[in-house]
Formats: structure tokens, C-alpha cells, sequence
């Protein structure tokens, strides 16, 4: 179940308390920071441990397999599960997602009205005024249930996709009238993060553009999404292959796939805006694009994933290396 209280003040206590907490945590390495101020071309990236998989026989391989990649580390840290909760570190993290199932009230949710009559037979409008539309966080109070309770009343829910990560049902449960919920299946997601106890491991890491490009450190040294077509030597594949010795409790699977990095320069930037409180000012691909022309303003609401001239930002700067990423952020900028 999820704690109403933990919600109720959460944009008053969530900055403060996890900068401090990061900073308490993090151990910055000085050498790695001044290899990359010294390039021009250097890639820095958020990396972290999933919760599933954050063990200290984790921690050890995917520090060594990084370090044998000749990958910087520049800082690492540990997150806990309250930190995470209270900071709605998840729901930023995965915003698009989570803006409609946590973080807005249905009357703030672009809903599209002639798509929601046409596929539930009622006016938006009707269903707003009695009071029938939640999000799926309100929907957990209103059913009475926890994440997963709320994902199996979801399963059996006629359901609509309204865009990428956008999805509403009409959710039924016994003593109950049914309601129009958004995304509930982010509160199973959600629940992985904040389940007391666990926790995610983070890392800061930088590396040479023209050593390693961004597009082979995702799919060489991370690997893809799913850890069974993972390179050998890749992380996911490497803690698919001795999951067991490594202490997780289940095979590693498509969601739950052992650590997650990031996709692009701008994303990394976006992440440790979120993760760590950074500034642009204060990062070196932020001074970057500062210098080039791209505002504070912009990168702050770029840093939520928006649609930019009609499609996903960062999908539009996937797996480009630092310099083609500024050019590539400025040219949207205008």
C-alpha cells in the first residue's frame, strides 16, 4: 500500500533532501574530473544498479567491467528506496509515464476529448464533473489496493492508448463503481523503487568520444534491453549469466534487467538534474550547451523528454556523442 503521507509535501522535502543525501554519499574521483574538462569530446553518462540487482557482487562487476572499458568513474552513491519515494526520483525518471499516473490530476492530463467519447462512449467533460477520473496513484486509495493490486484490476480493464506512454481504462472492482484510470501500470514499475529496503547504486561515468562513441557503449558495454540478446561481455549479459552467484532473488528479464544507463549526452545531463540536483551550469555537457546558445530554460523542460518540433527530444538525441549532440540540441532550439 502506499503511504498518503509520503505524497502530501513531497516538491517541499524532495530537493533539499536528496542533494544532501547525494552529496553525503557520493565519492568524486578528482583525476576522472579533470580528464574530462582536459577533452573537448568526452561523453559522460548516468549509470545505475537496479534495485533487483544491487548487491555488493553487483557492484563489484559492474565496476570492473566499466573500469575494463577504460570508462572514468567520476562519482558513485547509493539511493535508498525512502530517498527515491519521497523525492519522486522515479516518477521524473520516467516522466512521460509517470505525469499521468503519479504526479498530475486527471484535470491537468491532455486527454484527448473526441478520442476518449469515441473509444468509452462518454464526453470527458461528463466524466471530469462527476468525479470518476483518477490517477493511478489516487486509484491504489480509491480500490483499496497496493501496486500490484491495482495491476491485476488493470489486466482486466478495457483500455485505450492515447500516445507513447499514454494509456487510460476504465477499471472495475467489486463494491465499487468503476473508475477511469491513467497508466496504473506505473505503480507496479514504481513499487520496485520504493519498496523499503532496497535501494539503487549509481555512477558517474565519463570516456573518450573517439575511443568509444555513445551508440557502442549502449550496445557493446550496457547491452540491449532484453539481457538474453545482450553481447557476452556486455552488463546486462554478464549478470543474466551468474544472477544466481551475484545474490538476485529471480532471473533477470526485459524489465528487470539489471542496470540502466543512459541514452544520450542530453539524457545524462537530464538524469543527473533529477538523481543528483545538478545544474547545467555546474556540468560540463551543461556548459556546453549554455555556450552554445541553448538556455537554462530549455534544458530544463527538455529534461522531462517533451515532444520538440513533433517528436520525442530525446529520441531525436539517441546515442550521439557529445559535440553532435550540442549542434543537434542547438539546431532545435531555434
Amino acid at each position: 500500500m502506499f503511504a498518503r503521507g509520503i505524497f502530501r509535501n513531497r516538491f517541499v522535502v524532495a530537493a533539499a533532501s536528496v542533494a544532501a543525501t547525494a552529496l553525503a554519499l557520493s565519492q568524486s574521483t578528482s583525476s576522472s574530473t579533470c580528464a574530462a574538462a582536459d577533452s573537448t569530446n568526452r561523453n559522460s553518462a548516468f549509470v545505475f544498479i537496479k534495485p533487483h540487482a544491487n548487491t555488493a557482487s553487483t557492484q563489484k562487476l559492474v565496476k570492473s567491467t566499466l573500469l575494463s572499458k577504460g570508462i572514468h568513474i567520476e562519482q558513485e552513491g547509493e539511493l535508498t528506496a525512502e530517498q527515491i519515494d519521497r523525492g519522486m526520483l522515479i516518477d521524473q525518471h520516467y516522466y512521460a509515464i509517470a505525469s499521468k499516473a503519479t504526479l498530475l490530476k486527471p484535470k491537468d492530463i491532455p486527454v484527448p476529448p473526441k478520442k476518449f467519447q469515441e473509444f468509452f462512449g462518454v464526453s470527458w467533460e461528463q466524466v471530469l464533473k462527476d468525479n470518476l477520473a483518477y490517477n493511478a496513484l489516487d486509484a491504489c486509495e480509491y480500490f483499496g489496493v497496493d501496486a500490484s493490486g491495482l495491476d491485476r484490476l488493470w489486466q482486466k480493464a478495457k483500455k485505450v492508448k492515447f500516445g507513447g506512454g499514454f494509456y487510460c481504462a476504465l477499471v472495475e472492482a467489486p463494491g465499487r463503481v468503476p473508475i477511469y484510470v491513467f497508466n496504473a501500470f506505473f505503480m507496479e514499475m514504481r513499487s520496485k523503487f520504493v519498496k523499503p529496503g532496497t535501494s539503487i547504486h549509481y555512477y558517474v561515468v565519463d570516456f573518450d568520444a573517439d575511443k568509444l562513441s555513445w551508440k557502442d557503449f549502449r550496445g557493446e558495454v550496457l547491452g540491449p534491453t532484453d539481457p538474453k540478446d545482450a553481447p557476452p561481455s556486455a552488463l546486462r549479459a554478464l549478470i543474466y549469466k551468474v544472477w544466481q552467484q551475484l545474490g538476485l532473488s529471480a532471473v533477470p528479464n526485459v524489465g528487470d534487467n539489471g542496470v540502466h544507463a543512459s541514452a544520450s549526452p542530453f539524457e545524462a545531463l537530464a538524469e543527473k538534474m533529477n538523481w543528483l540536483k545538478v545544474q547545467p551550469k555546474d556540468d560540463l555537457f551543461g556548459q556546453k550547451l549554455l555556450a552554445a546558445g541553448v538556455t537554462e530554460a530549455t534544458i530544463k523542460a527538455w529534461s522531462v523528454d517533451p515532444q520538440v518540433k513533433g517528436k520525442s527530444l530525446f529520441d531525436q538525441l539517441e546515442d550521439l556523442d557529445s559535440q553532435a549532440c550540442v549542434v543537434a540540441s542547438k539546431e532545435l532550439s531555434k
